[in-house]
């Protein structure tokens, strides 16, 4: 063994493995960006009722492992859990006193899967603001 590896092994044994990327898992309740599939922010997880475009995404990828902020109240989280459950998706609620995130849910892979967006929003639905329509008399006669 060279001075570098006793160093090296040292180190490790003192402060703990070597963290790959800190800020990014600090950010992501403790996984990193490549591994995720969907990502909600704390607001969204305190909206009522399971957030729309979850549980599809949970069944298409039934081998992820479901991540919960725990600095959220458990009546937020409850609803994920059980369904989290109900899918046999592994979960766990993770709070770092050190880190603050606006993160409040991860759908996340043990391995790289690098989706382009991350983020889950309600698909807006824009409401076509027709033209009243006149009355025939009107068009053909005009309006006084």
């Amino acid at each position: 063994m060279s001075q570098n590896d006793v160093d090296d092994y040292l180190q490790k044994g003192i402060f703990g493995a070597k963290e790959l990327r800190p800020a990014e898992r600090k950010k992501y309740l403790g996984t990193i960006r490549e591994r995720i599939v969907v990502v909600l922010t704390n607001g969204q997880v305190m909206e009522d009722g399971v957030y729309p475009g979850i549980q599809p995404l949970m069944e298409q990828h039934p081998n992820t492992q479901m991540l919960l902020n725990g600095k959220l109240d458990y009546r937020y989280l409850a609803c994920y859990i059980h369904l989290a459950q109900k899918m046999s998706i592994p979960f766990s609620i993770v709070t770092n006193e050190e880190a603050d995130t606006n993160i409040g849910l991860v759908l996340t892979y043990s391995h790289a899967i690098n989706k382009e967006d991350i983020y889950l929003t309600k698909e807006v639905e824009v409401k076509e603001n027709k033209p009243k329509r006149e009355s025939l008399l009107k068009r053909l006669f005009g309006s006084s």
